[in-house]
């Protein structure tokens, strides 16, 4: 086996085409845009660069055929949080090969461990946890966007080599064509009306203030999550320039009360069900087939993609309402048939309430993983 870094066009081209011998005979599989995982690796597209490090290998069998890749990296704002400095791996593929899964971990092992990391995360992303996080170890189904698929044998894989699971991410879906349930209802339409309280959709035309509420809500709301680390308005600028082509400005809300941001949601139609007939590719070909699917408006469920809430305000009800605004928009028009209620951490028991609430049904579970070198245990 040949494990290869990835250094010039055509290595990087060939780390593209993994995931396509992977999953040739897999009909669930939804390839991501090959121009959005290399924006991963491209420092002037992911602000994660300007404090960290990644670098990214292909594995070729002996006669020079593809049959793995994966990335190794290191987030210094986050690596030395641990009772040991743990670096990342993620867009890990490979064939199922056992001997072709350990020379990839290893590969990444060794890299951490010349850069100081005791310890490696996986399978995880460059980035923030909205996409690419978490192996999925449960409902191998339709994947959403921005939402990890693979095989099922990648957790043997993992569980073998040493890794050992930290917490689960899980995935609820809700019907939108049936009403919730009348406890829910009433209760979000009771605080709705408490004086003072306001409610909006995004306007793209002030996005820089929608910005700016996002990230004082976000890090308020998350600060005492063990090793949170803030979030910036250029990260969400970020995030908004990738999915801008199929932001609804009706899927993205916030709350207020007199005044102050307070609660928000953020919701996007599930591309995915576009991209699987892109193969990953946004060519002018695959940019027709965009535009005819979204005309066809082949686009008919949602994924909740993060909610926050101030903690001075959380148990005001105003996540409901989020959930409820959602609703009131979506149902009447009759076009989207489902929403995901994705990456709820199995340690954010109230996120968990509230998605149950709503009569979602468990769907999907994502876990992330670390292996501590043996040497450090």
């Amino acid at each position: 086996m040949q494990l290869i870094e990835v250094t010039n066009p055509t290595t990087r081209k060939e780390f593209l085409e993994v995931p396509r011998v992977v999953y040739k005979n897999d009909p669930v599989w939804v390839c991501p845009l090959d121009s959005e995982i290399e924006d991963i690796f491209n420092p002037k597209k992911n602000n994660f660069h300007s404090f960290g490090e990644i670098t990214r290998w292909i594995l070729k069998d002996d006669n020079g055929n593809l049959i793995g890749r994966v990335a190794a990296f290191i987030n210094k704002k986050k690596a030395y949080n641990w009772p040991q400095p743990t670096g990342g791996i993620g867009y890990f593929e490979c064939i199922n090969d056992e001997k072709a899964a350990f020379t990839l971990f290893n590969g990444c092992k060794k890299w951490l461990q010349e850069r100081g990391m005791k310890a490696m995360d996986g399978s995880i992303n460059f980035g923030e946890n909205d996409k690419f996080w978490g192996l999925l170890i449960h409902g191998f189904t339709h994947p959403s966007y921005g939402m990890n698929y693979n095989p099922p044998y990648y957790q043997g894989f993992f569980e073998k080599y040493g890794f050992v699971k930290q917490y689960d991410q899980r995935t609820r879906l809700l019907d939108l064509t049936q009403p919730f349930t009348d406890r829910f209802a009433k209760i979000a339409d009771w605080v709705m009306k408490k004086p003072g309280y306001t409610f909006e959709h995004l306007e793209i035309s002030k996005f820089d203030k929608y910005a700016a509420d996002i990230a004082e809500i976000y890090n308020n709301a998350w600060e005492n999550f063990e090793n949170f680390t803030p979030i910036t308005q250029t990260t969400i600028r970020e995030m908004f320039e990738q999915m801008k082509p199929i932001v609804d400005e009706k899927l993205i809300w916030f709350a207020y009360i007199n005044g102050e941001p307070a609660s928000f949601i953020v919701c996007i139609p599930d591309v995915n069900q576009i991209f699987k007939h892109t193969n990953g590719k946004l060519n002018l070909i695959g940019k027709l087939k965009f535009v005819y699917h979204k005309w066809r408006k082949s686009m008919n469920r949602i994924r909740i993609m993060v909610m926050g809430t101030k903690k001075a305000y959380q148990k005001h009800g105003l996540e409901s309402v989020m959930i409820r605004k959602l609703q009131l928009m979506v149902m009447p028009d009759g076009h989207y048939k489902e929403a995901e209620l994705s990456w709820v951490g199995d340690f954010n028991e109230k996120m968990e309430a509230i998605h149950e609430a709503t009569g979602a049904k468990h769907a999907k579970t994502h876990a992330t993983y670390r292996f501590i070198f043996p040497e450090n245990i």
